[in-house]
């Protein structure tokens, strides 16, 4: 780790970078005014009362990692729900949400739903304690009850969207407490467009840190060992299959597969930094790719994914790591081989659209289309990158329309235009579709829960596709089953014809309506 020691120059020793004050001080100077921040206020005052407490630096770190655009923002859960996953999944590493309590009531359901039997610290506040800087004191009394290095190695401090519109400085939080790191980060909603690329918030945040911790002196080594071979980290959530793949794929060319970053334990950010190269297998982490840049690294982007795909990337890592070429034709001339053979076997028939917000939307694209389907639409809720560029670029060659940063609105007319076979979607895309008579799967749990690298990603989805898309003749059964049942308001089965309530439907909407301009306009007080 000497050489890598060496490239990485801290860029503050004290690891203290304050943002804002240790008080709540919004706008003309008026404490803790906090009207119609949060999750039920407008965006555009929430990044105002942000900017005014003097969290402008990190505003524009936001836009600057992830723009949104040309929609303003994709209809999606919660951010945090993303960097909160990422700290659950660590070995050693504690919790603690800032927020309003609703939020964290919510995001706790995270901590259910994937089985962490952890603990999510919560630190409550009032209107007192966030606007007289209260709050600021509670979190650092909270940080230091936890830091029990019999625990943890790391304890992560997320502000959720109240005190990071108001101001609340995580960075000025001790660096270490009793050998425990402590991370802080903002993951507010008006900042952070999905909760992928809050993943890469808390990753970046840890990368920033191990960087420095690496230019100070000797760091752990990785729980197996160091490679005896240059290696290539993996950027982004995947299969568990597919880095032995990648594994297998790198092995003739003299490399090996390092960690997967989000990784699953703090010694792990050492030896992804300490690498031959980054594959962008997920092109968003754009604060990641940061901190490995400015160790040095360079990036390749897109996957091994079908033929070309798979050919593409060997060679551009093979390129980058500097490895001969008759070595990377050895593993390029296997892989196309064992591609073409498995895509014979395998075959797609059907029209598709598919959209998601999980960041491997145009992977399974490629895949898609070499497979044989009849793919008309892609919609993720992740932006155009550089990392992504190559995948985009094949998928338009192909006649694939694709739309970044897609809304629901967009991805539900694709639908009805191009009335596929089948929807592969986020849950109301999966909903529309089955309501009328169209076999759909869910894109996160169905599709991107798979293998998708090399030849295993091949034979792993035309099973579940084709059964599917095989369907269409039960839904239509169903369909005439329930005929004459009604719809929405009349639905089930009734004595009487139910009444129609249309016009309270119209009353009731402007004045939900009426509301949200009142905060929006800083009228009224919202969480």
């Amino acid at each position: 780790m000497d050489d890598l020691r060496k490239e990485f120059e801290p860029d503050d020793a004290s690891g203290t970078s304050p943002v804002g004050s240790d008080t709540a001080v919004l706008a003309d100077g008026v404490a803790g005014d906090t009207n119609g921040v949060g999750c039920h206020g407008g965006v555009e005052l929430s990044k105002a009362a942000a900017r005014a407490a003097g969290q402008g630096e990190l505003m524009d770190r936001f836009e600057a990692d992830y723009p949104k655009g040309p929609h303003d923002q994709p209809q999606s859960m919660c951010p945090a729900f993303g960097s909160l996953r990422v700290g659950l999944r660590m070995r050693r590493v504690g919790t603690i949400l800032s927020g309003s309590a609703c939020c964290v009531y919510g995001l706790t359901f995270t901590s259910h739903f994937y089985g962490a039997k952890r603990s999510v610290g919560y630190v409550p506040f009032s209107s007192e304690t966030l606007v007289t800087g209260k709050l600021y004191e509670d979190i650092v009394e909270a940080v230091h009850q936890m830091a029990d290095p019999e625990k943890f190695d790391a304890v992560v401090v997320t502000n959720l969207c109240v005190p990071t519109a108001s101001g609340v400085p995580l960075k000025m939080l001790p660096r270490e407490i009793d050998g425990v790191r402590i991370v802080g980060i903002d993951v507010p909603g008006f900042g952070v467009p999905t909760h992928a690329e809050a993943k890469d918030v808390l990753s970046g945040a840890m990368l920033a840190y191990a960087r420095q911790e690496i230019g100070e002196g000797p760091v752990q080594r990785p729980r197996g060992g160091l490679k005896d071979r240059p290696t290539v980290t993996l950027l982004g959530e995947m299969f568990p299959v597919d880095p032995v793949v990648i594994g297998g794929m790198l092995e003739p060319m003299g490399l090996a597969a390092g960690p997967t970053v989000p990784v699953r334990e703090w010694r792990e950010l050492y030896f992804a930094l300490d690498c031959a190269a980054v594959a962008a297998i997920h092109p968003f982490y754009t604060a990641s790719i940061r901190e490995f840049q400015a160790a040095g690294r360079p990036i390749v982007g897109s996957a091994p994914v079908g033929v070309d795909g798979t050919d593409a990337w060997l060679k551009a890592i093979g390129d980058s790591c500097g490895v001969a070429a008759e070595k990377t034709n050895i593993s390029r001339n296997a892989m196309r081989g064992a591609i073409k053979a498995a895509l014979v076997d395998h075959k797609i028939k059907g029209r598709i659209t598919l959209s998601g917000y999980e960041g491997s939307e145009l992977l399974v694209a490629r895949l898609l289309v070499e497979l044989g389907a009849d793919l008309r639409y892609v919609g993720t809720a992740c932006p155009k990158t550089p990392y992504n560029s190559e995948d985009a670029d094949w998928l338009s060659a192909h006649g694939v329309e694709l739309r970044f940063r897609a809304s629901l609105e967009q991805d539900l007319a694709a639908f009805h235009e191009f009335k596929p076979d089948l929807a592969i979607g986020t849950t109301p895309i999966v909903q529309k579709a089955k309501e009328s008579a169209t076999p759909a799967l869910y894109f996160t749990n169905l599709i991107s829960a798979r293998p998708l690298m090399g030849p295993a990603g091949v034979a792993s989805l035309p099973a579940v596709i084709n059964a599917a898309i095989g369907n269409k003749e039960r839904f239509l059964a169903m369909n005439a089953f329930f005929d004459g049942v009604g719809s929405g308001d009349s639905a089930g089965i009734w004595e009487t014809v139910p009444e129609d309530r249309s016009a309270y439907r119209k009353k009731f909407a402007a004045k939900v309506k009426q509301s949200r301009n009142a905060v929006d306009n800083g009228e009224s007080v919202g969480c």
